[in-house]
């Protein structure tokens, strides 16, 4: 849908290309098309630096795992979030983007520390499928009435559990507990937001930490939840 009454969504992808950055945020263009986004694709973050173009931007929706930053980019982006553009991400496209910039991680407000995986002798170390750990994402009970996660329970996934560093200048909506297992290091539980929100002058920023593959974006609650997130950052 696009027309002179649509939002403008940019998609930002890139960056590692093991978090499918192409395919993930294609599976979320037809829903933001139905709530009446006209959709703009870039493949770095270069559009942030563009003043005139950022102005007529209502959200954006980053999965940019890693990679880097210029100056102006992240001047932009900040400035745009300031004067009230949306943004979005989930996963490592958002928490583990841009390690090259404490500003940014300033901006978001929470940052991809670990994700601890199975014991060391495992037969898959070394794989991927070694940190697929199964983990509960628990709803915090005081954002049962948020737009976001109204009706949604506790729900169970089988993938990267996050392990982030944050601040208290962000809304946590849900959280994850990591464990102590026999093989760790650290000796007490450590609880982490998974779903958070951040407000940034004018503008909104929302975050999952769920999202390593197509499929567990596919999951009910976790697709429910972003698509939301979405919408509810959004100008």
């Amino acid at each position: 849908m696009t027309g002179e009454n649509s939002r403008k969504a940019l998609v930002v992808r890139g960056g590692w290309e093991g978090h499918a950055p192409v395919e993930a945020t294609e599976l979320f263009v037809p829903y933001l098309e139905k709530q009446g986004f006209e959709v703009v694709r870039a493949e770095s973050p270069a559009p942030y630096a563009d003043a005139a173009f950022m102005a007529g931007v209502d959200l954006i929706v980053q999965c940019y795992t890693m990679g880097t930053i210029e100056r102006a980019e992240l001047q932009g982006l900040e400035a745009a979030i300031r004067a009230g553009t949306g943004m979005a991400g989930w996963h490592g496209g958002i928490a583990d983007s841009f390690r090259n910039s404490s500003d940014y991680l300033h901006l978001i407000g929470g940052q991809f520390a670990c994700h601890p995986g199975k014991e060391p002798d495992a037969p898959d170390a070394g794989t991927q499928e070694h940190y697929f750990v199964p983990y509960t994402v628990n709803m915090a009970p005081e954002a049962a009435g948020h737009p976001i996660t109204e009706g949604i329970s506790d729900f169970d996934l089988l993938t990267e559990q996050y392990w982030v560093l944050t601040d208290d200048y962000i809304d946590v909506l849900a959280t994850t507990t990591q464990r102590v297992r026999a093989w760790d290091p650290w000796h007490r539980e450590v609880t982490s937001p998974a779903i958070w929100t951040r407000r940034w002058g004018k503008g909104r920023i929302f975050v999952a930490t769920p999202g390593h593959s197509v499929d567990v974006l596919q999951h009910d609650s976790v697709r429910t939840v972003i698509e939301r997130g979405m919408v509810w950052a959004s100008r």
